[in-house]
């Protein structure tokens, strides 16, 4: 690209075509996290089960995006680019899962194909994140993640409304026999495989990227590449492994209780508690987390440090500061997304419409309301992420972001007290300005305060702070909303809430000091 000493400013034209993929991205997951519940339920799944089959989504997250944002950092090629490539792949196949999700004959099928449509889309997306890291200066990295969430709001109304359209507007069925999918249902699935390959490859083949010779040159002119890299704290052997045993003993002791509570003999203190089987995955978590750092602590104590495996941990125990602060900020924002993605459609058919049959016409008329509430908040969120390039500029990003997701947590309890259906649009507002904000300002916030050389494998770490609490959720929320709402799936809407203020009031012990030492830099230049 260029020779120029400092990162030079991009035109908007410029930062469209980079962030133009990820239309197709969300398009993908919007799909995804609208129909797949509705999906599961057709082919025989109950409500208490959804949380459980979930789980595929956020595990393949899990492991795929920090090994892609490691590859992709070591990744260069003149012609096709260092996050490039990653992007296409994930593509051709996230396409391919979308042709097939949708004909799935049986629930584990459909279940199967869950965990190849997220592993794809992860593929595709994490690079994405560090891409814009990578070509914009600091000044212009909330606008470059703005455009992101535009793009993310845009293509969820487009993938929301499918099924609704095509219902009311081009007369396809949105009932089929028990056990198969309706075809408003399938062809939606269609038509946004054909659109995420199409929009990918627009970035792919419209955008340049900076060799990492170059990259380094502007950090080393930025004057703050020696500054990141500094605050490393290498996590000795005798600590891995120390913390490894105590995870595992963790896990192990959850295993033990929910064994006891799912025993014959009951423990008198659980009293009339229900305990799901799916909390052994919770003990699972808790103890390969111990595993992985046993395994860390081994390799340590043999001095095997070159391995990707041991990038991968050491950086995850050597995160930078604010880093830090937003993984908290980002576990309770995520928390309440997934209740929502879970639970929103069986809430709103069986609170707002009465309908817990998945075979009823009232039931199918009540999923697709809600994928059009979706599409009416996703248009907010693009709308909304628009004004913040604006907002910024007057407002701290981290106090705008915890007014955001305060909204978004009056608009999640605003959905227990509304219940007529077609009033459901006015709690999309709250959460789709606090959607637009999860999926921008901590990126924006994260991006000057990693060394760019680690940029991908940093936003693939932070992406584990997005899956844990997905997972905790696909583990707890189905044990929550049963012991304590009687197992009605509105009420997953008010763990939402609380989960959106606890995400707010952390979000103000965040410090954004990249953001001042940007502006610095940014007057010095001028």
């Amino acid at each position: 690209m260029t020779q120029s000493v400092h990162k030079p400013a991009l035109s908007a034209g410029q930062i469209w075509n980079m962030s133009f993929g990820f239309l197709g991205i969300q398009i993908g997951f919007e799909l995804q996290n609208g129909n797949v519940s509705r999906i599961f339920q057709t082919l025989g799944a109950d409500v208490g089960s959804l949380a459980i089959l979930w789980i595929a989504a956020p595990m393949t997250g899990l492991i795929v995006q920090p090994i892609i944002g490691h590859l992709s950092d070591k990744t260069w090629n003149p012609r096709f680019g260092r996050r490039r490539p990653y992007f296409l792949v994930g593509a051709l196949l996230a396409s391919l899962a979308l042709f097939v999700m949708p004909n799935a004959p049986v629930l584990w099928v459909a279940a199967g194909m869950l965990w190849v449509m997220d592993a794809s889309l992860n593929i595709t997306m994490e690079p994405f994140r560090a891409f814009v890291g990578d070509n914009l200066p600091d000044r212009q990295r909330t606008m470059g993640y703005a455009m992101q969430s535009f793009f993310i709001g845009t293509g969820a109304v487009l993938a929301g409304a499918l099924p609704w359209v095509m219902t009311n507007w081009l007369g396809l069925s949105n009932v089929a026999p028990a056990g198969e999918i309706p075809e408003t249902v399938r062809w939606a699935f269609y038509i946004g495989g054909a659109a995420l390959l199409a929009a990918v490859c627009w970035t792919v083949f419209s955008t340049k990227e900076y060799s990492p010779e170059e990259l380094a040159r502007f950090e080393a002119a930025r004057g703050q590449g020696a500054a990141v890299r500094s605050v490393r704290i290498q996590r000795s052997a005798a600590q891995f492994l120390t913390g490894g045993m105590v995870w595992i003993m963790a896990g192990a002791v959850i295993a033990a209780l929910v064994t006891a509570a799912r025993g014959e003999v009951r423990p008198a203190f659980l009293g009339t508690i229900e305990v799901a089987q799916e909390l052994y995955v919770l003990a699972a978590l808790v103890a390969g987390f111990g595993v992985i750092q046993l395994i860390a602590g081994s390799l340590r104590r043999q001095e095997r440090e070159t391995s990707g495996f041991m990038e991968v941990v050491s950086d995850l125990f050597a995160m930078p500061r604010t880093m830090r602060q937003l993984a908290v900020v980002q576990f309770f924002s995520w928390f309440a997304m997934f209740a929502l993605w879970i639970y929103g459609t069986p809430g709103v058919t069986e609170y707002h419409f009465g309908a817990a049959d998945a075979a009823s016409a009232a039931y199918q008329d009540g999923a697709d309301w809600w994928s059009l509430m979706g599409s009416v908040r996703n248009g907010l969120a693009a709308a909304a992420a628009l004004g913040f390039v604006m907002v910024a500029a007057k407002i701290d990003r981290t106090r705008l972001h915890a007014i955001n997701l305060t909204l978004g947590a009056a608009g999640f309890a605003a959905m227990l007290l509304i219940r007529d259906p077609a009033l459901l649009w006015l709690p999309q507002i709250g959460i789709g300005i606090a959607w637009a904000s999860i999926v921008a300002l901590p990126y924006a916030i994260l991006a000057g305060c990693v060394p760019p050389e680690k940029m991908g494998i940093y936003m693939g770490v932070f992406n584990i702070f997005i899956v844990v609490p997905q997972l905790l959720a696909a583990t707890l929320l189905g044990f929550l909303v049963t012991n304590l709402f009687g197992g009605e799936p509105i009420y997953a809407m008010a763990i939402a809430a609380v989960s959106f203020v606890l995400a707010a009031a952390a979000t103000l012990l965040v410090s954004d000091g990249e953001a001042a030492g940007a502006s610095a830099l940014q007057a010095g230049e001028a």
